[in-house]
């Protein structure tokens, strides 16, 4: 298929994508946090509303629309605030629904699986380093000058999610199991909800820091 780029490639994108997938980001503090908070569904619906981002910022590279808002320094600046201010309102439930995952909590006030769906989408959506990531990086695996470029470009951007599920999925899996051991000490619990609230505040302020290029 012309849309499918030559194996090296391919395999060169499938090794520096694993590599990004292992670095802590706002979306994989999202996951882990939503799932000892209210379980493994909620986490695993976080990460298909942040995967489903995937597939939005895929298709906006292959029609250059990306290009337009990194262009702008008025678009850029007002991403960074929109990412940034919903990061500091994500710690700011951390800490005022704090020790969700004490056992009479458990599942009273949880959210619907749309509703961390919908999480995962924004938090997906409105972080400039991820647009960044599809702008400065996948273009380099297709020659511009190729006239089969935005179908190439659509195909690399899908199989970053293929390729960051046997990373992402595991951290799930692990945080349910870890979220048994907490629920029997409120205190670290709390000092859990803490740290999560310090995680976001602290990747609210790196995308402030964030530039084009």
């Amino acid at each position: 298929m012309t849309i499918v780029p030559e194996w090296p490639v391919i395999l060169q994108f499938a090794v520096a994508t694993l590599v990004i997938a292992i670095t802590p980001g706002p979306d994989m503090t999202l996951f882990v946090g939503r799932t000892l908070s209210s379980g493994r569904m909620a986490g695993f619906a976080c990460m298909a509303g942040a995967l489903t981002g995937i597939i939005i910022h895929t298709l906006l590279v292959a029609f250059g629309l990306s290009a337009l808002i990194v262009a702008s320094p008025q678009a850029f600046l007002a991403l960074k605030m929109g990412g940034a201010g919903y990061l500091v309102w994500l710690a700011y439930q951390a800490l005022r629904n704090g020790s969700a995952f004490s056992p009479e909590k458990k599942g009273g006030r949880g959210q619907s699986l749309f509703a961390n769906w919908a999480t995962g989408l924004g938090i997906n959506l409105l972080n400039p380093k991820i647009i960044l990531f599809f702008m400065t990086f996948l273009p380099q695996f297709v020659s511009a000058t190729d006239p089969h470029a935005p179908g190439k470009l659509f195909f690399l951007g899908l199989m970053f999610i293929p390729l960051s599920l046997p990373v992402v999925v595991p951290m799930v899996l692990a945080a349910d199991r870890f979220a048994g051991l907490l629920r029997k000490s409120p205190k670290v619990t709390r000092v859990v909800d803490y740290l999560f609230a310090g995680v976001f505040s602290a990747f609210a302020l790196k995308i402030l820091t964030a530039h084009a290029r």
